[in-house]
């Protein structure tokens, strides 16, 4: 930013330094006929931002990675946790270090991915563009731009596709090859993209609007999430949460067009515990009231998520399907040599990590379309087509990932953004 001083303009730059924000001054006077020298300035500035999209082990060369936003656990049943948090913690904390720390360096990939594409999604891209824009900055954080060069292509790189959900459709959407969709002013697109550390996964979501009628919806979702990390804990019932997140998403309401609207929760969608290479663990965590008394556990590793909509709350599958996963356990070989080859790539590259079409392109797969279908057909490929709620109404998504620590909760993908 700049003020005038005697006809002068004094600059001040950003300069990030080994993964630490610092700000330095320095004095560029701006001289109307000296255009050239400060277009060349403004390319320097651009170029230094450009680098810092490098491998993160170059920020952080001791490998120790920040943490994210610690929370006290308000339940009644949980003060005793505080009151002897030292001795519970060591212990504890000492057994999980290794995995804590791999989980923030995630998160802090997760966190610089969102600051390099914020900005720049705009009205009039594909959404190709704005995949492989989040996709190449999540490789290039991680070290693996070229997956067939690393002794160990699981050991990380991106969580799962990227979802970019438009409108009433509202997860499980990315764009397949030969895709133009292009982004609309009055579109409302989730982003929903991870990132992984041998297997421990960031799983985080924000929407994207233009048209501040959306403000309202966006508002709501935000909240309900907020609402949902507050009341995650140890030994809380899973049902609690998603009655907490629904009081506080039905209290919003939202005008469009001139129609008012009232905000529902997508009650056939949920948060859900994180596993080792597996996105979805078990536990699901509701965003209605549904009575599963199931109750969080210590060390557990939850992506707390709320969707909310204007249509009737209620999500089906439907369109052309880009996301898989291939299914835990063994299964017998498929009997179509075409079919062998594919599941090789997909269990020496992804193993239980979703991937989608795009990914198998990159990696060099033709022609594989019936070989992946004949995998779906026996089982050993789940897919998972786009959820969507009724033509014409709006949905929105907020998450974040949460560790329960002994103590205290790290809402560990937390970030200046959301």
């Amino acid at each position: 930013m700049s003020s005038e001083v005697e006809a002068k303009e004094v600059e001040k730059k950003d300069i990030l330094e080994d993964g630490n924000e610092q700000v330095k001054e320095e004095s560029v006077v701006k001289d109307p006929e000296n255009g050239a020298a400060d277009s060349k300035k403004k390319k320097k500035k651009k170029k230094k931002k450009k680098n810092n999209v490098k491998n993160i082990v170059n920020f952080y060369p001791d490998e120790v990675y920040p943490e994210g936003q610690w929370m006290d656990y308000h339940q009644d049943f949980n003060l005793a946790r505080t009151t002897d948090e030292e001795k519970r913690y060591l212990q504890r904390d000492v057994e999980n270090q290794s995995h804590w720390n791999e989980v923030r360096k995630g998160a802090e990939i997760h966190r610089r991915v969102r600051k390099h594409i914020q900005n720049k999604i705009n009205p009039g891209m594909t959404l190709t563009e704005i995949a492989d824009m989040i996709e190449n900055a999540t490789r290039k954080f991680t070290g693996s731009e070229d997956l067939r060069a690393m002794e160990n292509p699981k050991s990380q790189g991106i969580g799962f596709p990227t979802g970019l959900s438009l409108n009433h459709i509202a997860a499980h959407f990315t764009p397949n090859a030969g895709d133009k969709t292009v982004l609309k002013y009055e579109d409302v697109m989730k982003v929903d993209f991870g990132v992984q550390i041998n297997g421990n996964i960031i799983d985080s979501a924000f929407t994207v609007s233009f048209d501040p009628q959306y403000d309202n919806l966006l508002t709501a979702v935000r909240e309900a999430t907020n609402t949902g990390i507050k009341e995650a804990g140890i030994d809380v019932r899973l049902t609690d949460i998603g009655e907490a997140i629904q009081e506080v998403m039905e209290s919003y309401e939202v005008e469009i067009n001139g129609e008012t609207y009232q905000v529902k929760p997508c009650r056939n969608l949920c948060g859900h515990n994180i596993g080792p290479y597996t996105i979805h663990n078990g536990k699901s965590v509701p965003i209605v009231k549904n009575g599963d008394t199931t109750k969080m556990e210590e060390g557990e590793h939850f992506a707390i998520e709320t969707f909310g909509s204007t249509g009737r709350g209620y999500v089906v599958q439907d369109g052309e399907c880009s996301h898989y996963g291939r299914t835990p356990g063994h299964f017998p070989t498929p009997t179509l040599n075409s079919a062998k080859k594919l599941l090789k790539t997909i269990d020496d590259t992804f193993g239980t990590i979703p991937f989608c079409r795009r990914y198998l392109d990159r990696l060099g797969e033709e022609k594989y379309l019936f070989a992946l279908n004949n995998l779906v057909k026996q089982g050993i490929v789940q897919e998972y087509p786009p959820l969507v709620d009724i033509h014409g109404s709006y949905t929105a998504q907020f998450e974040h990932t949460i560790l329960l620590h002994p103590h205290k909760k790290e809402v560990v993908s937390k970030g200046e953004d959301y």
